[in-house]
């Protein structure tokens, strides 16, 4: 039966020392723990946001050894960096850190621009400042409604 999900998988275009190129490098050390049990999926805030996304399915493409793939999809740079897989992880496998990993191998292998690292720091930092900004006029906006209904209601800071 086949899905919108399913891939064919050719065996010799496998590299199965991939997994062990990923568990050399920094934050990659791990990656041979996961079994799949996809807790890293379920606490993913992009997964909320972009369906497609699946650090689970990474996972098992790393340890498929389908470099080409994992390397050359869009989807190693969605990830928010956010620690929630590592979190939740009952292996230890962090996840994060081994999508910095990916990236890294992306970029230095030409699968991505030289650019895209910085690029992407770039945007995640973009994305902090707004999400602080929005947070900051929640804040503050409240701050100013409780004082409003404060005089309304007579109340004090004596009181």
């Amino acid at each position: 039966m086949k899905t919108e999900d399913s891939v064919r998988v050719i065996v010799e275009d496998l590299n199965p020392g991939f997994r062990d190129e990923v568990a050399r490098l920094p934050g990659g050390e791990n990656i041979k723990r996961c079994f799949a049990c996809g807790t890293c999926s379920a606490g993913c805030p992009v997964t909320n946001v972009y369906e497609d996304y699946s650090p689970r399915r990474l996972i098992r493409q790393i340890l498929l050894g389908m470099r080409d793939e994992v390397l050359g999809s869009p989807v190693i740079w969605f990830c928010v960096m956010c620690y929630r897989c590592y979190a939740r992880c009952p292996q230890q496998v962090n996840f994060t850190d081994v999508m910095k990993v990916l990236r890294y191998l992306a970029v230095r292998d030409g699968y991505a621009p030289s650019d895209m690292l910085s690029d992407c720091d770039e945007v995640d930092r973009f994305a902090q400042l707004v999400r602080r900004d929005i947070l900051k006029s929640e804040t503050e906006g409240r701050k100013q409604i409780i004082e409003e209904l404060k005089l309304k209601l007579g109340i004090t800071e004596e009181q």
